[in-house]
Formats: structure tokens, C-alpha cells, sequence
């Protein structure tokens, strides 16, 4: 891929403007946020730390948790907006989870990225961040074998503070509604499949972010407006400095040097994958409560289409889909890189 042309010094000031911006928002929304499960002073220096946003992910949150711990995370801090399928009953009940709640609208939030971008500036700081959603898997070459002390480690070595990843949409070899999932399973026995083809990557500026899009979403839902289609591009790893703000949920962050870590699939640099796990069993009345809600990213009734679709339970599957096998596979397909930590 071509790089972008560098933006100018009137950018740049732009740039640090919108910055301090986010960061000032995010300090205004903390009042929204109040803590009911607060253990931040179990926090041990030199923890890598997850952050995240959910709203009733009962179901899938047994897994998450125990896939991250696995991998190495040392305390999760979440804000539970609206819940009312006893998420953050769960979570409270976590030693390794602090847990905000909140009632106040999601979308007016930044789709959470103001209260994120709150506990990032007050715990995160000098901390590897992990900013995920609750039905993203993290993933990253040599995942079965080192956790990520030994990753974040080497970026450290490296003098590199963020790292990119690729959102690969898993389905099912059915119709979305076919299977069945229970609570602390593997999604990916569920959802088995995913595109491993036909990603289109492009640099942005002012922010040098990348924008990505593909997979069974832009084919099946936005082929004829393949620009509304989702993006599938992250920034999910950093380690975490005063004045850092994510900017549109971990699409994008400022400052602008740590979007550049990443140039989309066939990019040499290390890079990790993020298991969407969105199409488990149950999507089609998810569909239907999200449509109503109208808390999507853009203008709500664009994507009015797109959840009438997943509503009548389609089937993503085709001939040229390709069966989840694990980190070497993704590293096979250039969808991940080891770079140099071999």
C-alpha cells in the first residue's frame, strides 16, 4: 500500500487541538461512570491491563474473561451501561475485575469512548492497554505459547508502543441462527469460519489511520455501498502515556504515530488478529433491540438495511470460506505477522 501524503503543520496543530478536545470530554463524562466494584489498588506495576465497554454479555463474557486471563491480563476495568441480564452482577463477583456502571447513553458517550478514554488517562498510564469489545478474541502470533508479558516485552525492546490488528468476522457453516452456544464455550466452535480474501486498505489522513474493509459484512450487507461497510481495522494494544485519547472506539488514536504501526494484511511489522464474534446464535434479536435503539456508529438509519439482514437469519457461509485454525494459519494467509519475534 502507497503511504499517505504526511499532513502539514497546520494539521498537526489541528490534531493536538482535537486531542486535548477528547481528553477534556472524557474528564467531563466521569461523573457518568460510578464505581461499584472498584479493586484498582490490586493493580501490580508492570500489569498489562484490559479495558472495555458492555451492555448484557452474560453469555459471552465467561469465555472472554478466561480467554484474556489466559493470555495474560492482570485486571480487567469495565463499564457496564444498562445492563439487565445480570452482567454486572457477574462481574462484581470477578477478584480480577473493577466495574463501573452506568445508565447514561451510549451514543452520547462517544459510543463509550469517552468513558474509556477516562479510565485509560487515570489507570492506565505506563500500563500495555487492552482495549477490546465483548465479542472481540484477541489473538497474536505465538498466543499458545507466550502470554503477553513476554509480547509486550519485545515491543518494548523494539521501542514500539502500540500494535495494530485485523477484526476477521467469524460465522457459522450454517444459517447464523442454526447453532447453539452456551456460556464459558469456545465461540469458535460455533462460529467456524471466516474471509480470508478480498480486504480493501486505505491510509487517512490527517490521523495516518488505516481504514480497512472486507469480510462477510461488506459482501453480504454493503456491496453496494461498500463504503458504509464496517471498518476492520485496530489499534487495541498500547502501552498507555499521559495525553494518549482514542478518537473513533480503537479504529484510531492520537497522537498520530500510533496509528502508523499497522498497514493492513501483508504488513511485516507484529501484528495480531481480534475474533469477532458478533454472528453467535441469538444475533437476529440483538439485531432487532440494536435497530430500535438506533446507538449505531453514524447516522443510525444507514445501517437499517444491514440489521433487517441479520434479522432474517442469513447464511454468510460460501465455497470460497475458510475454516478458523488458529494463529498460524492467520500468519499463512498474511492476515497476521510475527514480524521479527520469531
Amino acid at each position: 500500500m502507497a503511504a499517505a501524503p504526511h499532513p502539514g503543520p497546520w494539521a498537526a496543530y489541528r490534531l493536538r487541538w482535537k486531542r486535548r478536545r477528547l481528553l477534556w470530554r472524557g474528564f467531563r463524562k466521569r461523573r457518568q461512570i460510578v464505581a461499584v466494584a472498584d479493586r484498582t489498588r490490586a493493580i501490580v506495576p508492570g500489569a498489562v491491563l484490559c479495558f472495555a465497554v458492555v451492555r448484557n454479555e452474560a453469555l459471552r463474557l465467561p469465555y472472554w474473561l478466561e480467554h484474556h486471563r489466559r493470555l495474560g491480563v492482570g485486571h480487567f476495568l469495565i463499564v457496564a451501561q444498562d445492563c439487565t441480564d445480570g452482567t454486572q452482577a457477574m462481574l462484581e463477583a470477578a477478584r480480577d475485575v473493577s466495574v463501573w456502571s452506568t445508565g447514561a447513553g451510549y451514543r452520547q458517550s462517544r459510543f463509550g469512548a469517552d468513558w474509556l478514554n477516562r479510565l485509560l488517562s487515570r489507570y492506565g498510564r505506563g500500563h500495555w492497554c487492552l482495549t477490546l469489545d465483548a465479542d472481540e478474541l484477541f489473538v497474536y502470533p505465538h498466543c499458545d505459547g507466550r502470554d503477553l508479558s513476554a509480547l509486550t516485552a519485545f515491543l518494548d525492546a523494539r521501542g514500539q508502543v502500540s500494535m495494530g490488528a485485523t477484526m476477521l468476522d467469524l460465522y457459522p457453516r450454517g444459517r447464523l441462527e442454526s447453532g447453539r452456544y452456551v456460556a464459558g464455550q469456545d465461540p469458535v466452535e460455533v462460529l467456524t469460519h471466516f474471509d480470508a480474501w478480498g480486504h480493501v486498505v486505505e491510509r487517512q489522513l490527517p490521523m495516518e489511520n488505516l481504514w480497512l474493509r472486507g469480510g462477510p459484512r461488506a459482501r453480504a450487507f454493503f456491496a453496494e455501498r461498500p463504503l458504509r461497510a464496517p471498518t476492520l481495522n485496530k489499534v487495541p494494544l498500547v502501552r498507555w502515556r499521559r495525553g494518549y485519547v482514542y478518537v473513533n472506539s480503537t479504529h484510531s488514536v492520537l497522537p498520530r504515530p500510533l496509528n502508523r504501526v499497522y498497514d493492513g494484511p501483508g504488513h511485516r511489522a507484529t501484528t495480531g488478529a481480534l475474533l469477532h464474534t458478533k454472528f453467535l446464535p441469538g444475533i437476529a434479536a440483538r439485531s432487532a433491540e440494536e435497530k430500535r435503539r438506533g446507538e449505531h456508529f453514524g447516522r443510525p438509519a444507514d445501517f437499517d438495511r444491514y440489521y433487517d439482514g441479520l434479522i432474517a437469519d442469513p447464511l454468510l457461509w460460501t465455497p470460497d470460506s475458510v475454516a478458523y485454525d488458529g494463529w498460524r494459519q492467520l500468519e499463512r494467509l498474511g492476515l497476521i505477522s510475527r514480524g521479527a519475534w520469531t
